[in-house]
């Protein structure tokens, strides 16, 4: 009969799919990977339902959903001497008698969005809210994000960029492809979201799509779907941002993470391979428990190093609220645009494998220049750095670390633009600034030679400068070889240090 036909066409769908998995996997894994699922343990799990865990970047806090007595409530847990600490319910006003879950904690920790249902105040069945953590590590009482974010139907499942800048989530409003579908706004500068967007028939299908997480590479999505080919009810997938900003084709995570049951939610830690999901597995303590488990090679999201520090004022040690920019260089494409908290303290991921310009702005100050190379630095630690800015005024100075030249030349290289714009504006911003462009070298080679190369780069960047609108006037190029070192000259770094284009402020 047809519902037999269908039933076994269902099932040929699902073996073939299994071959080809299969087939894949083989070819783009490691032979050795063992698919080996760990339970979190019992500081962890307990004999109610924990499930949609949610990590910090350095992976050392954890908040989880605990499903206790027909009560959705959040618990939290720090990771430290190599274990996780018994969890506990989050401090606040977060926990209420009504059901809280599908919760994200922001990569800095200091933001966690939820998931609210049948509250008196809320759009609709489920609503979108947000928490803030505020100076005595306690989270204030939750706002329901508005009507730009939730309707009258449901929303839910929210996943933060690590930049706080864009927010995916799922929801069955009006205008999307099937029953549940995967959206997301962005929040511009002045902190407002903007009208969601659906992430088009790429991702979404006819049927229901789900539990979106963004890794902090900010370009690997995992999601759930029953609409895509797949082994069982619902499997996790993902799909990764292309160069165009737009979606790949979404990828089945393969069995045996998938199977003929319901899949739901998935994280992936920063470094890109170590995964967190809930499950009723055989060493369960009670019902759905955390288990984590590594990726294999094909579905892994880029490993994610990060730097974390506070922009201050040089003179009064006073935190600065800052514009924080991070632009791949080769590129000159914008990674991320964030703004610090209200002390100055910020959190930028920075994705492995590339190299980057780093920025801080502040109006009425000199911004402040970093350079970051990931491409052949096998650097595996997060880094802190503290900023101090200076304010526009006679004798404040930066060096100018992202203009390039090649060895012994003073044609600028393309991956210099980006700083070099950065100065154009900060000219055209303050029309009143003169400024002195100096260039320096390292001791190798001829004392007078260091001396024309120096002053031939510091006029190149004048000469960019003029090109692009700035008077002549109100700038001085010098050159002053290797006469002024900020570093010895007897190692490689410090050379490399002591080879530097700078900007001082003349007058204002």
């Amino acid at each position: 009969n047809e519902q037999s036909i269908k039933a076994g066409n269902y099932r040929k769908k699902t073996y073939e799919l299994g071959i080809a998995q299969a087939a894949l996997q083989k070819q783009n894994s490691s032979p050795a990977y063992l698919f080996a699922p760990r339970n979190a343990g019992p500081n962890i799990n307990s004999d109610a339902l924990e499930y949609f865990p949610s990590l910090t970047i350095e992976g050392s806090k954890m908040i989880f959903t605990r499903r206790l007595n027909n009560d959705e409530d959040f618990y939290e847990s720090t990771w430290a001497n190599g274990g996780w600490s018994k969890a506990v319910p989050v401090s606040g006003k977060i926990n209420t008698n009504l059901n809280e879950g599908a919760q994200n904690i922001s990569q800095d920790g200091d933001w966690l969005i939820f998931t609210g249902c049948n509250y008196p105040e809320g759009e609709g069945s489920c609503d979108l809210y947000i928490a803030y953590k505020n100076k005595n590590g306690e989270w204030t009482e939750p706002e329901n994000m508005g009507r730009v974010i939730n309707t009258e139907f449901w929303e839910s499942s929210p996943s933060l960029s690590p930049d706080k800048r864009s927010l995916y989530f799922a929801s069955s409003r009006l205008g999307g492809l099937g029953g549940k579908d995967i959206w997301v706004t962005h929040r511009n500068n002045a902190g407002k979201w903007s009208n969601p967007v659906n992430l088009g028939p790429t991702v979404n299908t006819t049927a229901d799509e789900g539990c979106p997480f963004i890794h902090a590479d900010n370009k690997t999505l995992y999601f759930n779907s029953n609409g895509h080919d797949g082994y069982g009810l619902t499997d996790l997938f993902l799909t990764r941002r292309q160069a165009d900003d737009s979606w790949g084709s979404p990828v089945n995570l393969g069995y045996p993470i998938n199977t003929i049951d319901d899949e739901g939610s998935l994280i992936v830690a920063a470094n890109g391979s170590t995964a967190f999901f809930a499950s009723d597995g055989t060493d369960t303590k009670g019902g759905l428990d955390l288990y984590q488990f590594e990726l294999r090679d094909d579905i892994k999201a880029e490993k994610v190093l990060w730097v974390r520090g506070k922009v201050f004022d040089k003179k009064t040690g006073q935190g600065l609220p800052s514009s924080v920019e991070l632009t791949d260089i080769n590129s000159r494409k914008l990674i991320s645009k964030l703004q610090t908290d209200e002390e100055g303290n910020y959190l930028v991921t920075l994705p492995a494998g590339k190299d980057y310009a780093f920025n801080v702005n502040r109006k009425g100050y000199l911004f402040y220049s970093d350079n970051f190379s990931l491409t052949s630095n096998k650097a595996d630690t997060p880094m802190r750095v503290n900023i101090p800015l200076q304010m526009i005024e006679a004798g404040a100075s930066v060096v100018l670390k992202n203009i390039f030249f090649e060895t012994r030349k003073f044609e600028l290289q393309q991956a210099s633009l980006t700083e070099l714009d950065n100065v154009v504006l900060l000219m055209k911003e303050n029309p009143n600034l003169k400024v002195q462009i100096s260039g320096h070298t390292d001791n190798v080679g001829q004392v007078a030679d260091n001396a024309l190369l120096s002053n031939n780069r510091a006029k190149a960047v004048v000469a960019y400068l003029q090109k692009n609108g700035i008077d002549a006037k109100r700038m001085i190029a010098k050159g002053f070889g290797a006469s002024k070192p900020v570093a010895d000259n007897d190692s490689e770094q410090g050379r490399a240090q002591n080879r530097r284009t700078e900007l001082s402020i003349v007058s204002n």
